[in-house]
């Protein structure tokens, strides 16, 4: 029994499906990678906002949202995830909220804000999460807005984007 050759013909047909194959699945693959990269600062951003909203209900508009909290950590984490040192979390307003960007243990690789304007007819927040996810000092931004009047919050519809894949 002798071994079958395969033609140049019937490697030049193997060879175009494979890159065929290829060119459809890699940028497909791509995206996802890039998509999961953002799922933190999405659900990060949705979690504070509800956060806020929760945190309004029943409330006089004036103390709807607890004190505006600068970046935390204040620098966000350059290329990689990192887990934060203890007590990071710690700011009366994250606690109020019940917000951390990650677990115990568990890194992440954006840091947070929360800026709040009360008023005693109106009040206001913006949270926002910023990361550099490549390393390269660009920041990516995400920022959720909402507003509270007379014990009832609610967020504003959409999200700001900037530099989503810097």
């Amino acid at each position: 029994m002798t071994a079958r050759r395969i033609t140049w013909m019937e490697g030049a047909v193997a060879f175009a499906i494979g890159g065929s194959l290829l060119a459809v699945s890699v940028p497909a693959f791509v995206r996802e990678v890039h998509a999961s990269r953002l799922t933190e600062a999405l659900e990060g951003v949705s979690s504070l906002s509800a956060a806020c909203v929760a945190h309004a209900a029943g409330r006089p508009t004036a103390s709807a949202f607890p004190p505006s909290v600068p970046l935390t950590p204040a620098t966000p984490p350059r290329g990689v995830k990192e887990l934060d040192p203890p007590g990071t979390w710690s700011h009366p307003s994250w606690v109020a909220l019940a917000f951390r960007a990650a677990p115990d243990g568990v890194p992440h690789a954006f840091a947070y804000a929360l800026d709040t304007s009360l008023g005693a007819e109106h009040s206001t927040f913006v949270a926002r999460a910023r990361g550099d996810l490549d390393g390269d000092g660009q920041l990516s931004s995400f920022e959720a807005r909402g507003a509270a009047r007379g014990g009832h919050g609610s967020r504003e519809p959409g999200l700001y984007v900037e530099a989503e894949l810097e």
